[in-house]
């Protein structure tokens, strides 16, 4: 494991066409006051979401599970365990492990929150109660909080009924704002009724959606040392680089159907720090204006600002871009893969190091 500070920051520039991605109460887009003006926002629990879903598309047994149903997920991985249990013992056993953990379990047989827990966890939970018939409260806080998942590791866990259990995330997603002001439209529909259509002089169904256009800045960031403690050390340069590239290509899907709005980043600029992560937003606070497209001038004032940011902190370790580049920032690469190429060497060469100093040490 490393020991010394190692921070991943992911910039991403991506336009959105008409677009209702992520809604608020009202079920409008989200917005945001920035700059003095109005910005489409997209929160980062739902960037977050977006991102889980393809970690369980691309790897099923490195994936977690949110849900309520954690004591019927333990049911089902103690039966794969022990088919010859009764349902009585299982009920008795999973009941055992959840009292003992002070995680309290609903009449409905749920727990009172969300719970994220890898199947990893579940495996070894249900061992360990079918190994030992008088349970430890310390030993089940190492089995919740060991076998990680990759999603687990990365964003963390909140236990409301036992601190003890909370997992610190290590990876920070922040709301994406669009660089520049954005103005609200509406669509107005209507639908017909293909059954009666003497009824449709006035329309069977009509109504509104709110939408908007943009371009707009993400930003996430890893703590490589403590993802390589939640993760047990392994895999830990492959599951970040899972992490930037699952980040790189997720969206959230709200009103996908009616807008078809799936578009790629413009441009992605990597970067290691030894110091400290940096969210490069402030380029954007006066707010880019235009009449011929925001990517350009968005991509020239990030650069910008990758650069005056140096006045405070530490020269970065490697950045690595993808996209059409205004300034001398960083190695360009080619595509995703070879930015992903080129990040993996720089995080293998940082752990290899780190390791060869322990030895020596």
């Amino acid at each position: 494991m490393t020991n010394k500070n190692l921070y991943i920051d992911i910039h991403v520039l991506q336009t959105v066409p008409s677009a209702n991605i992520n809604r608020d109460d009202t079920g409008a887009p989200k917005k945001a006051l920035y700059g003095g003006v109005t910005r489409a926002r997209v929160s980062s629990q739902s960037w977050k979401r977006a991102m889980r879903l393809r970690f369980n598309q691309e790897d099923h047994d490195d994936a977690g599970l949110r849900t309520k149903e954690v004591p019927q997920l333990l049911r089902q991985a103690l039966k794969a365990a022990a088919p010859a249990l009764t349902d009585e013992e299982i009920a008795a056993k999973v009941d055992a492990v959840f009292s003992t953990a002070k995680i309290k379990i609903t009449k409905d047989g749920q727990t009172g929150a969300l719970m994220l827990i890898s199947t990893g966890q579940l495996k070894k939970l249900a061992q360990y109660a079918l190994d030992n018939e008088a349970l430890d409260k310390k030993e089940l806080t190492k089995l919740f909080k060991g076998e990680q998942s990759l999603d687990l590791a990365l964003f963390g866990r909140m236990v409301a009924d036992n601190p003890e259990l909370n997992v610190e995330g290590s990876a920070q997603v922040a709301h994406a704002i669009s660089t520049h002001e954005i103005v609200p439209e509406f669509d107005y529909f209507t639908a017909l009724d293909d059954f009666k259509p003497e009824d449709n002089a006035g329309a069977a169904m009509l109504g509104t959606v709110e939408y908007n256009s943009s371009t707009l800045y993400r930003y996430a960031n890893l703590n490589f040392q403590e993802f390589e403690a939640n993760i047990g050390g392994r895999a830990a340069v492959s599951g970040a680089l899972s992490y930037i590239k699952e980040f790189l290509l997720s969206m959230p899907n709200g009103k996908q159907n009616t807008f078809a709005n799936k578009t790629l980043p413009n441009y992605v600029m990597v970067t290691l720090r030894p110091d400290t992560p940096v969210n490069l937003v402030s380029a954007f606070e006066d707010p880019v204006k235009s009449n011929h497209g925001y990517v350009e001038a968005s991509v020239k004032r990030l650069e910008q600002e990758y650069q005056d940011a140096l006045q405070f902190v530490d020269a970065p370790l490697f950045t690595a871009v993808v996209g059409k580049t205004n300034g001398e920032v960083g190695e360009q690469q080619a595509n995703v893969n070879g930015l992903l190429d080129a990040v993996g060497a720089v995080l293998k060469k940082a752990v290899s190091d780190e390791n060869d100093l322990d030895q020596a040490n």
